[in-house]
């Protein structure tokens, strides 16, 4: 029901990172990419080194603006492709040697992220296995993780339980919303946090 026009293609990445060269795949998936962590290893690794860990959010700025783990870095990014250069900022480079704790939807995304890291000479890089939405079930909203999940088919957005807060901001009036909607200025089309009330005066972006 949620995908109802499916199809399957061949491509040289499953989500493209523009680093198709420099990847190396073999029958268990990308070689040398960063540590899988367990929902729980994750508390462990926080317990461990404290607010030395780094959790990167390996997903695009929209997806992040509705939920992210706990004080977490989202870097500027409006596809995959704009990664290779967030990871050359000095920012970025200044965290080389501190743990950081790749995430992203499911985690397909990141066992690219955390591989193109590794090259790039970060030491000490981690993957959740199986993404925010395993967290997600094993944690819900009592964990690290605030706000809710961007998904791409008809739910849009979930929050894990009753709990889930919205911590976007309605481009409109700043109240707090995980409301997209699709700008309906065709020259724009641009996707954009409007809370409900907003939504239903107007569709198109406030700029």
């Amino acid at each position: 029901d949620n995908f109802p026009k499916l199809s399957v293609k061949v491509r040289p990445e499953v989500v493209s990172f523009n680093a198709g060269d420099e990847l190396q795949v073999d029958d268990q998936g990308v070689v040398n990419g960063g540590e899988h962590l367990k929902p729980n290893q994750v508390h462990e690794l926080v317990e461990k080194y404290g607010d030395n860990v780094v959790f990167l959010d390996g997903r695009n700025a929209y997806e992040a603006a509705v939920g992210k783990f706990k004080n977490a870095i989202t870097p500027d990014t409006r596809t995959s492709k704009d990664f290779a250069k967030e990871l050359a900022k000095p920012a970025m480079q200044a965290l080389k040697d501190r743990p950081i704790v790749t995430y992203c939807t499911g985690g397909i995304r990141c066992e690219i992220l955390s591989a193109l890291m590794k090259n790039r000479g970060f030491t000490n890089v981690y993957q959740i296995d199986g993404g925010i939405a395993k967290y997600g079930e094993a944690y819900g909203d009592d964990g690290l993780w605030e706000g809710k999940l961007l998904v791409f088919d008809g739910r849009q957005v979930v929050g894990f339980t009753e709990k889930a807060v919205d911590i976007g901001c309605c481009a409109c009036c700043g109240q707090a919303t995980s409301n997209y909607i699709n700008c309906a200025d065709v020259s724009c089309n641009d996707r954009v946090l409007v809370c409900q009330a907003c939504a239903a005066v107007s569709g198109f972006c406030p700029i």
